[in-house]
């Protein structure tokens, strides 16, 4: 698609027929000159960061945050705006210079002081630092994929709170915006987001990808040769392309009429090709992988300003009546705010129950009968903790409309589906049961897809969500859960299968590591629960926490004992020793917890008092009082048995110097779980004589 008219019109079979006209004035070329001066100096200032590509996406940043989206610089959280995405993540001056331009906050001051300590500009964006950062971008990939979870959400929300509007009538409809790189669609992880978002239709998503044709080895004709319209075509988008003017600059008439025609195709997502030269207009660096990650040096700086027409020596040039006109977008945003508002209070007058929902949503409140939806399972039974958090998801899905979430093609497995909840299908999908509204989403085999999609979905406040994998298959989604855990926000994990008990499947399907791996990453919670009940405590305490939790659940029944409220501690005394004074304490996790009970009651046997300690979480327990913990794992009593079917290695800050671990230091095989687990050592007879050991140990 290239040589749009300034008019331009643009019809799809399914939506609205769209004129706009582009207004570009002087000051608006001159707003692009100076956001790419901006981006020469501030790089050269700190000696360090990505000038090129923020340089020659001057002109489609300034028309998105110009022209294009609708948003409020003076309220960034504001539910009505259009989304941006910054997927090229490297390339934050080109986030950060709109922001600053359009007068989201950001100043003169804090372009100069890009990546450097306690600024707001950061090397690369990041969640809740900046207002106006909609996410954390910058390992390549899991922007674009975190929007593909913007746009999903955004549909889901529409359905929870107004689902009779028409398309693009309703207060809850926007557009979500990305600039992506060549590097973002070459991860896979964008592969599997994106695929999706073909399937889901998802006609809100629209996605600048810049065709620059270079990476930091060079020319990407070195690994990446494909014709990526055709793969996109094939994902289900509508897939557009611009060309580069003349001069060598983004055709910017072309980029806006291709915005215009992704806007009308309502039932697609759309991905426009625009050429672009990294580094433009940069007379000796321009279409290098030099201009792509370092400083253009000062000789080169200067050229660029006297091609624009700014005074070589001088640095971070605003012209105020440039800085006057980009910042008009403040009064655009406000009137649109308004004009939103009219439109807002109209539904809020004839929704009164979606609206005191969605508030009650927004107060982060929980429903006053979810206590009650929580089940308490008999004391007695034998219950896998899978099937256990099935249960507790059916339970209080009626009472909590916002939840939702699905699994990465082993939802029969992970026991994620919501029985009456229809799946998360776009209109016209031949599947049953579904609906555009669904709550069960299909991934796919698409793991971490699936976490960056999770992440975006959660980003928008509303959605409280899950997805579910075997937790072996979790390494495929460490990258997006990492990420995830950064941003702080509430996404739920759901990882079944957790040890060598799952059995046959053999090692490839059985975690030895992970939970080490997994309680490595800062911000992120790893509930572990020993019994159905313990499964369905973690549940509630992790919709009242909001925070990033993976829930790792067992194949195989076990035991359920006496419910206890202080599982939401991380952990506490599941059986203590028979006169209060234990001489060893058993401290245990998920399926290994009946073998500390078993062995603590064959060590009272023979006279030694003994405590189990059941620690579902360490993240939790971390965070009570000193008192607390105290109470749970007295400081005097130094002999110390854990028990955990994975490596040993978090479990050394607990036991001390005198415990032993009964833990698993290497790959399992395929054998009946029962038969593994007491083959290396998961037996009451082999944790009473770790304790006996331990004890000796501390003689």
């Amino acid at each position: 698609m290239n040589g749009y008219a300034r008019d331009a019109t643009s019809t799809d079979s399914e939506g609205p027929a769209v004129t706009q006209p582009l207004e570009w004035t002087e000051l608006d070329e001159r707003a692009v000159a100076t956001a790419r001066v901006l981006a020469a100096d501030a790089v050269h200032k700190t000696g360090n960061g990505h000038p090129g590509t923020a340089m020659s996406l001057a002109p489609a940043s300034t028309l998105l945050f110009q022209r294009i989206m609708r948003h409020d610089p003076t309220d960034p959280s504001w539910i009505g705006r259009d989304r941006f995405v910054l997927s090229a993540g490297h390339s934050s001056l080109t986030l950060y210079i709109q922001l600053f331009l359009s007068g989201y906050g950001l100043e003169l001051n804090d372009l100069e002081s890009f990546r450097t300590e306690n600024s707001l500009t950061p090397g690369h964006p990041e969640y809740g630092h900046t207002k106006g950062v909609e996410v954390t971008t910058g390992p390549l990939g899991q922007g674009i994929s975190n929007a593909v979870g913007m746009a999903m959400d955004t549909r889901y929300v529409r359905g929870l709170l107004d689902a009779g509007a028409a398309p693009g009538q309703s207060p809850f409809d926007h557009h979500v915006y990305v600039i992506a790189g060549d590097g973002c669609l070459e991860e896979g992880i964008s592969s599997e987001a994106c695929s999706l978002a073909g399937t889901q239709k998802l006609g809100n998503l629209i996605v600048l990808y810049d065709d620059n044709h270079i990476s930091i080895e060079g020319n990407t004709d070195v690994a990446f040769t494909e014709d990526v319209l055709k793969r996109y075509e094939a994902y289900g988008w509508q897939t557009l392309h611009t060309d580069l003017l003349p001069n060598g600059s983004i055709d910017i008439d072309a980029v806006n009429a291709a915005i215009l025609e992704g806007q009308a195709d309502i039932n697609r997502p759309t991905i426009i090709r625009m050429r672009s030269i990294i580094g433009w207009p940069a007379p000796k660096l321009q279409n290098t992988g030099k201009a792509h990650g370092a400083d253009l040096g000062a000789e080169e700086v200067g050229a660029i300003k006297e091609i624009l027409g700014f005074d070589p020596n001088k640095s971070f040039q605003v012209d105020d009546q440039v800085l006057a006109h980009t910042r008009e977008v403040v009064g655009r945003g406000k009137e649109a705010h308004e004009k939103w508002t009219l439109q807002y209070n109209a539904w809020r007058d004839s929704h009164a129950e979606k609206a005191a929902l969605l508030d009650r949503i927004l107060a982060e409140k929980l429903p006053d009968d979810f206590d009650a939806a929580i089940p308490v399972f008999e004391t007695g039974t034998s219950v896998a903790t899978r099937v256990a958090s099935g249960k507790v998801i059916n339970a209080i899905a009626p009472v909590l409309p916002e939840f939702w979430g699905g699994s990465a093609d082993l939802a029969g497995s992970n026991n994620t589906s919501i029985d009456d909840g229809m799946s998360f299908e776009p209109e016209g999908s031949p599947v049953p049961n579904s609906s555009p509204y669904g709550r069960i989403i299909h991934f796919g085999v698409r793991e971490h897809g699936m976490g960056a999609i999770l992440n975006g979905i959660a980003i928008g406040g509303i959605s409280k969500v899950y997805g579910g994998t075997f937790f072996t298959f979790a390494d495929y989604m460490r990258g997006a859960v990492r990420v995830g855990s950064l941003m702080d926000i509430p996404v739920t994990y759901v990882w079944t299968h957790d040890s060598i008990g799952l059995g046959e499947d053999g090692p490839t399907h059985q975690p030895v590591e992970h939970l080490t791996a997994y309680r490595a990453i800062p911000n992120l919670h790893i509930v572990r629960p020993a019994d159905a009940n313990e499964t369905a405590i973690a549940w509630k305490t992790i919709i009242e926490n909001r925070k990033p939790t993976g829930l790792v659940l067992s194949r195989q029944n076990l035991p359920t004992y006496d419910a206890n409220p202080d599982v939401a501690k991380g952990g506490y005394i599941r059986v203590d020793a028979s006169n209060g004074e234990p001489k060893v304490l058993l401290l245990a996790t998920g399926s290994e917890v009946q073998l500390a009970v078993g062995a603590a009651e064959q060590l009272e046997s023979e006279g030694i008092p003994a405590r189990v300690v059941s620690l579902p979480c360490f993240e939790w327990f971390a965070e009570q009082d000193d008192a607390y913990r105290e109470s749970v794992i007295p400081s005097a009593v130094k002999a110390r048995v854990s028990v955990e079917a994975g490596l040993a290695t978090p479990w050394y800050r607990l036991i001390g110097d005198n415990g032993v671990a009964v833990s698993l230091e290497h790959y399992g095989e395929s054998a009946d779980g029962a038969l593994l687990m007491k083959k290396f050592g998961f037996t009451v007879e082999n944790v009473v004589a770790a304790a006996k050991k331990s004890l000796q140990a501390t003689e």
